[in-house]
């Protein structure tokens, strides 16, 4: 049987799970992923908690940055190592 190919949902928690922030635009580069909200509100529907800190760019802009706090419980932890 083929493996499955990660997701924009996996490849964004293994990022989350090495203790990395992640904003938009790092997901967008990083991933390909252009609607990173989306992808963290699944994970927060799959009991992931998830923070987040705004800030305003010089430009008036507002970012997000995206944290993993805690895992849900009893959650088995995906490598993505094999691919």
């Amino acid at each position: 049987m083929a493996e499955r190919k990660p997701t924009q949902n996996d490849r964004i928690l293994a990022h989350l799970r090495a203790g990395e922030s992640i904003s938009a635009l790092e997901a967008l580069d990083r991933y390909g992923c252009f609607r990173l909200a989306s992808r963290i509100n699944d994970l927060k529907n799959q009991g992931y908690v998830i923070g987040s800190k705004r800030w305003k760019t010089p430009g008036g802009a507002t970012i997000a940055r995206y944290n993993l706090i805690a895992e849900p419980e009893g959650q088995v932890e995906m490598s993505l190592d094999a691919e």
